[in-house]
């Protein structure tokens, strides 16, 4: 079992890690070309992935009880690029704050760009925790180079489906391998279809998640996502945000829909490219889609 103690902003939070999560994780990026290191960014312990070379990419993670793991299913495809996939404090291996808001993240990813990134690199940040990276555009947008938000609820007017908001509260409060299952089923389009496509890798994914679910940090910091990353961020702010910024959706996104996402880029001039048959994670579901979005954006952009 791993322990440490995380300092961040003056506060002080003992946290331990239950046993068979590291190895779970380890299942998860077999074969992979990918390294896995462990910072200490700003007094928090972070694990993170690495993997390739080239321009810089930053992958931050939703509010995933696993962290950042699930973009493994992309490195295959990021071998030209020098990609971070890292566990935001609280989630995954990293440790935790004694609270997620935005001074403290903002502090944390100062910290992690200055560690890992050698000039400034695109940022692609999802859903809860996407709402804070928003937020840290308005008063960092100097750090990136470009930034690619996708399923991120705070860019518009946003209330939780009750039944999705059902099913989170049951899986954070009775962390079990059936509450687990229920919430599971929200973020895809096609739930059978993406597991069949490799069945061994989705299961022991499931087990990860719920390994890290039952980590009294992580469901609190879990908690905090939700809270702050459902707040509508106003489009005074969105407007002062100067990185070059582009929304990749789902077409059937049940979490976050699409009419929020088609509001925001008309309001804001920022463009949208939509991934069919996907829901919240097109980068699981059609990570070939979203890739062809992302980089064709890129392009477009002139950047």
């Amino acid at each position: 079992m791993a322990s440490g103690t995380s300092k961040a902003r003056g506060a002080q939070v003992t946290w331990r890690r239950t046993a068979p999560s590291a190895g779970a994780r380890l299942r998860l990026l077999r074969g992979l070309a990918v390294r896995n290191r462990r910072l200490d960014l700003r007094g928090v312990s972070t694990c993170l992935l690495e993997a390739g070379d080239g321009p810089d990419l930053v992958l931050l993670h939703g509010g995933v009880e696993s962290g950042g793991v699930y973009w493994a299913r992309l490195l295959p495809y990021l071998s030209h690029h020098h990609v971070v996939a890292p566990d935001v404090p609280g989630f995954g291996e990293s440790a935790p704050l004694a609270r997620l808001e935005l001074g403290t993240f903002t502090d944390w990813l100062d910290s992690l760009l200055d560690a890992t990134s050698r000039g400034r690199p695109t940022l692609v940040a999802h859903s809860m925790l996407g709402s804070l990276v928003a937020r840290y555009a308005v008063r960092r947008g100097e750090r990136l180079q470009r930034l690619v938000l996708t399923g991120v609820p705070a860019i518009g007017p946003y209330r939780m489906p009750t039944n999705l908001a059902v099913a989170a509260i049951r899986s954070a409060v009775w962390p079990s391998a059936s509450n687990f299952d229920r919430f599971a089923a929200w973020p895809f389009h096609d739930g059978v279809r993406t597991a069949e496509s490799d069945p061994g890798w989705f299961a022991a994914f499931a087990a990860y998640r719920l390994s890290c679910g039952q980590v009294p940090h992580v469901r609190r910091a879990m908690r905090q996502a939700i809270s702050v990353g459902r707040v509508h961020i106003p489009d005074a702010a969105l407007e002062r945000i100067t990185t070059p910024t582009a929304l990749v959706w789902g077409r059937h996104d049940r979490m976050v829909p699409l009419d929020l996402a088609d509001a925001a880029s008309a309001r804001l001039g920022w463009p949208l490219t939509v991934v069919d048959h996907a829901g919240h994670l097109p980068f699981v579901e059609e990570p070939a889609a979203f890739l062809a979005a992302l980089f064709s954006w890129s392009v477009d952009a002139g950047l």
